[in-house]
This record gives C-alpha cells, sequence and structure tokens, in this order.
C-alpha cells in the first residue's frame, strides 16, 4: 500500500496536506543517503519515494536504509521514473528533485508552500551558483540552460529563468493531468509546456545549487541531451502551436510561388507569351504545396484546441479548495 505523508501549513490554520517526495535516480550510491535524510528532516511529516531506476551500486539499499520507499523502474530513463510515481503515488503535492545532492533541501518548504498556501500549480526552484560553488554548472551545460531557456520562453511564452531546473513541486491536479510521453532528460520540457498549455499559476524559488561531491558523476551528455531537449521544444511547440507552426513551413513555399508564378506573369505582360513554362509549372506547384500546409495546419490546431479542452475540464475535475 502506499503510505502518505502529510504537510502542515501555517500557524492560521491551514489543513493538514499530504506531501510526497519524488527522487529519481541511477547510480547515486554517494549521494542518496544524504538526499533521503535532508528531505525527510525539512518535511518530516512527507513520505520520500525514490525511483531507482536500474541502479548496479546499492542505492537502493541505501535509499532503504536512509527511510525512502524505493520504487524499482526497470527501464531506463529519468522521464519513465518519473511518469511511474507521478502515476502510482496519491498526494496533495508533488516536490520532484534529483538524487545528486546538488539541490538546497531547506528550498523544499517554500516549493511546498508556493503549492498549498498559496494555489501554484508548480514551482520550479531556480539554480542560483555563489562564491566557490560557481564552478557547479559545467560551461557546456551553463551556455545550453541558458540558451534552451531562453527558445522556451519565444516558444510558449511562459517566462521561466531556469526552464531544466529539476527541483519543482506541483499540485495534484497538476500531475494527474500530466500526460508525459518522453523517456530522459526532456521531462521538465514536458512540464513547461503542460504548464503552458494549461495556463496555470506558476510561482520560482531561487535555491542554492552546489557541484556533486566526490564520486558522483552526472548522467547527462551535453551536446545529446541538448540536442534532444532542443528537438523536444520544437515538437511540443508543434502540438502546442499547430497552426503557427504550418503557416511557417508553408512560407518558404509561398514565397516561391510568388516569385515564380509572378516572373511568368510579368512576362506575359510584357511579350504577350509565356516562354518559361517550366517557372510556372514550379510556382503552382509551390504553391499547392503551402495551399496544403496550411489546410493541414487549420486541421491540426481544431485538433490541438479539442485536446487542450479536454485536459482542462479533467484539470478542473481534480481542482479542490485552496485550504
Amino acid at each position: 500500500s502506499v503510505r502518505r505523508g502529510t504537510f502542515r501549513g501555517s500557524e492560521s490554520g491551514v489543513t493538514t496536506r499530504r506531501v510526497a517526495v519524488i527522487v529519481p535516480c541511477r547510480n547515486e550510491a554517494p549521494t542518496i543517503a544524504a538526499v533521503v535524510t535532508s528531505l525527510r528532516e525539512v518535511l518530516p511529516e512527507s513520505v520520500v519515494y525514490v525511483a531507482d531506476n536500474g541502479s548496479v551500486d546499492g542505492t537502493a539499499a541505501l535509499a532503504e536504509v536512509a527511510g525512502a520507499t524505493v520504487v524499482h523502474v526497470g527501464r531506463r530513463g529519468k522521464g519513465l521514473a518519473v511518469r511511474r510515481l507521478f502515476a502510482d503515488v496519491e498526494a496533495d503535492c508533488y516536490v520532484m528533485v534529483d538524487g545528486d545532492a546538488t539541490y538546497d533541501a531547506t528550498t523544499a518548504t517554500e516549493l511546498v508552500s508556493q503549492v498549498l498556501e498559496n494555489g501554484v500549480d508548480m514551482a520550479v526552484g531556480v539554480r542560483e551558483t555563489t562564491g566557490t560553488q560557481s564552478d557547479a554548472y559545467r560551461s557546456g551545460h551553463k551556455r545550453g540552460n541558458s540558451a534552451l531557456s531562453w527558445i522556451f520562453r519565444r516558444l510558449f511564452a511562459l517566462p521561466l529563468a531556469d526552464t531544466l531546473s529539476g527541483y519543482r513541486a506541483f499540485s495534484r491536479r497538476f500531475v494527474k493531468t500530466f500526460a508525459d510521453t518522453s523517456a530522459g532528460f526532456e521531462l521538465e520540457t514536458d512540464l513547461n509546456a503542460h504548464a503552458a498549455a494549461l495556463q496555470v499559476e506558476v510561482a520560482e524559488v531561487s535555491t542554492s545549487y552546489v557541484s556533486r561531491p566526490e564520486g558522483s558523476s552526472s548522467k547527462l551528455n551535453t551536446y545529446q541531451d541538448g540536442w534532444r531537449i532542443l528537438r523536444r521544444n520544437l515538437r511540443l511547440f508543434r502540438d502546442a502551436r499547430p497552426l503557427l507552426s504550418f503557416v511557417i513551413l508553408a512560407a518558404p513555399w509561398a514565397l516561391a510561388a510568388v516569385g515564380l508564378v509572378g516572373s511568368a506573369v510579368l512576362e506575359y505582360l510584357s511579350t504577350g507569351l509565356v516562354l518559361r513554362f517550366p517557372s510556372l509549372i514550379a510556382g503552382v506547384g509551390a504553391f499547392l504545396v503551402a495551399l496544403n500546409l496550411w489546410a493541414a495546419g487549420l486541421v491540426i490546431d481544431r485538433v490541438s484546441r479539442v485536446r487542450t479542452e479536454a485536459l482542462r475540464l479533467r484539470y478542473l475535475a481534480l481542482a479542490g479548495p485552496l485550504h
């Protein structure tokens, strides 16, 4: 059976709520015990769930000794591990954090408060480094995070400073309407897109970010995973704004059609003859391609709107009183 943790709000009398801490990890033996212990100290009435994603270094055993409930997820991938716990765990607030001991555990209280007391559906821990920890971000990761965050903000108009942060808190209605399809580190991008699609309240909380302890290594590949996240951003934008996406695809074909057909028309007006039939035929073909892309965008846009409306209705069905 699933254990349930609780969160006692401020002295104003906030009703006790269930809080679940979700820690996806693979081969984090050097850090997992410290992560579980610190989170249980900060949120003593919560339940910490560790999604062991095929570890071979004793991570699961160390997590259990530290007091976590361990769930084994055989298929590799952070997205798959989190998806499993989102499905199986029942709570009023879910805290997601990596198992590498790079995040400040004390920030969890503020993240939970944003969800349970302020009615926010997603609270994001914005990573900040200071002093001796200024090198906690690898240079490639820092540049990649800045670039991908800028791209996401432009595509989805959701002003998040740190779109790839793995430290977050969510409401139950947000989690239970999140139909994630990503397998790996694209998870955070999917969470951001879900918030943008529902147009829910999102908050950001600053949190210190430190280097991994000695003996712990990152599973993130700067360029390979960065490229996957970028592609995911573009695919999610296509799904969320299909009409605009297909209009952008159709624009080069439409311009080509105008240029090719226009030159043939001008030639006919000046000479009374069409001497370059291949250009005219190519122009008509380009116009048909542009027209089909625009029509496809219209159809898919309607399907997307119906899907979003259904998602919103599901979200509203799960909504409840703030306190």
